[in-house]
């Protein structure tokens, strides 16, 4: 009984530091991206614009939302609405005004569906959705803000099962309309940078599956099953044809972004290659129609 007792106490005190752990990383107060704490244990790049400026700057906005662990969740899988951050938004930022002419916001922003605030920011990005669950009341926002001119990336979800939870959620959002296959000749993939790789050949996944996938050359994250294999570039647009959201599936550009410092194969292979360019293709698509 005694050594039950410890066990039983152990676990406890291991599950409560672990508790901790996630809710100061996920710190439901973040304003900005530099209130998450990093995982990378890389300092994440720092700068300045001109007060002329301040007004004028496009901002990583990332969508801060509930995760549901209903039934089905040990199946799906998924994470949650930190996942990469910040070092995925900062990172992501710098190289977007280091090769574009767009001036970036240097703290990015956290934002809630529900806030008011939300119209400030043309662009809007939510990670890891195979657990996402919206209120009643962010159906209802996010329909708005997409319908009047807003633009969502939706990254960093794997299989059938993720598929299926976030195609319920954005078809509560929508339910006449339907994500849509993009072909790799579609503009967007040839706005910025001239994209030339297939869609197979687009996948990012988890870095350190990046780094082996140099003896191995898996690049799919094989945990999820079959059905993560096979990359999907999705839209949905609005009745004048008008993109309101890009959705990757079955690739991670935002661990191409966080993770650009962390193995040199990797930055060349993923981040140099693939993640950046398809990212600031999307921004400025987003951003010019």
């Amino acid at each position: 009984m005694k050594r039950k007792y410890l066990l039983a106490l152990v676990a406890f005190v291991i599950l409560s530091v672990v508790a901790a752990l996630a809710q100061y990383r996920r710190n439901p107060q973040a304003h900005t991206a530099r209130d998450i704490r990093s995982d990378t244990g890389e300092e994440p790049p720092s700068w300045t614009n001109a007060p002329a400026f301040q007004k004028d700057l496009f901002t990583f906005a990332r969508v801060r939302y509930v995760s549901s662990y209903r039934s089905g969740w040990r199946r799906s899988g998924g994470g949650d609405w930190t996942t990469d951050a910040p070092d995925s938004d900062l990172n992501f930022s710098f190289r977007l005004q280091q090769l574009t002419s767009l001036l970036t916001d240097p703290d990015g922003r956290v934002v809630e569906l529900t806030d008011l605030e939300l119209y400030d920011f043309p662009w809007i990005y939510i990670v890891e959705p195979g657990l996402l669950e919206f209120s009643e009341e962010e159906v209802v926002a996010l329909r708005k803000y997409l319908e009047n001119g807003g633009f969502l990336m939706v990254d960093d979800f794997w299989g059938d099962a993720q598929w299926e939870n976030f195609y319920q959620q954005i078809k509560r959002v929508f339910p006449n309309r339907e994500p849509e296959d993009l072909e790799m000749d579609h503009p967007i993939f040839h706005c910025v940078f001239d994209i030339k790789l297939t869609r197979q050949q687009m996948q990012i996944p988890y870095f350190l599956l990046g780094e082996e996938s140099q003896h191995t050359g898996i690049t799919w994250e094989y945990r999820w099953g079959e059905s993560a294999r096979e990359v999907h570039f999705r839209a949905i647009f609005d009745d004048k044809r008008r993109m309101m959201a890009f959705i990757a599936h079955n690739t991670d550009n935002g661990d191409g972004w966080e993770r650009e410092g962390t193995y040199q194969y990797f930055f060349r292979e993923f981040s140099e290659k693939k993640a950046y360019p398809l990212g600031i293709n999307v921004v400025f698509y987003a951003m010019t129609h």
